[in-house]
C-alpha cells in the first residue's frame, strides 16, 4: 500500500483530485486475534498510515480512507477452515453468516465515489456487526 500510494501521488496531487481506499481488517485496528500478532499489527498499522496521509494529502482535495472486513466468504476461508469451524466463526455475528465479496466491493465503491467527497481518515467495518457483541460467545 505504500508503494502504491507513492505511485499514484504526483498524478492525483496535480489533478487536484483523488481516491484512495485500502483494504485493511477488523483484526488489529478494531479486535485483536490471537496467534496472528503479525497481521493484527500490519493492520493497525496501515490504519495509522490511512490516517496519516488523509491528513497531508486532503489540501490536494485526495481522499483517504479503508474498508475493515470481519469474516467473508471467500475460497480461501473456505479452504482452510472445517464447516465446524465456519459455524464457530459465524455464531458471534449478530447477521448469522458470513459477508460477501461483493458487500466489501461495495463500501470500496462509495468512499471511491463522489458522494464519499467529504470523508477522509475513515474506515468502513463490513462485518455484520462481528464486533458489537460483548463477549465471543454470541447471544
Amino acid at each position: 500500500m505504500f508503494i502504491v500510494t507513492k505511485a499514484v501521488l504526483n498524478q492525483m496531487k496535480t489533478q487536484k483530485y483523488g481516491r484512495i481506499v485500502y483494504t485493511s481488517s477488523i483484526s488489529g485496528p478494531k479486535v485483536g486475534l490471537p496467534g496472528k500478532s503479525h497481521y493484527t499489527a500490519a493492520k493497525a498499522g496501515l490504519t495509522g498510515f490511512m490516517k496519516t496521509v488523509a491528513i497531508e494529502l486532503a489540501q490536494y482535495n485526495i481522499t483517504v480512507n479503508a474498508v475493515e472486513p470481519g469474516n467473508i466468504e471467500t475460497e480461501g476461508l473456505r479452504a482452510r477452515n472445517s464447516s465446524d469451524a465456519i459455524k464457530e466463526r459465524i455464531a458471534p455475528i449478530p447477521m448469522k453468516r458470513l459477508g460477501t465479496p461483493h458487500e466489501v466491493a461495495y463500501a470500496h465503491l462509495f468512499l471511491a465515489s463522489d458522494e464519499a467527497a467529504y470523508i477522509t481518515g475513515q474506515s468502513i467495518v463490513v462485518d455484520g456487526g462481528q464486533i458489537l457483541p460483548e463477549t465471543q460467545f454470541g447471544f
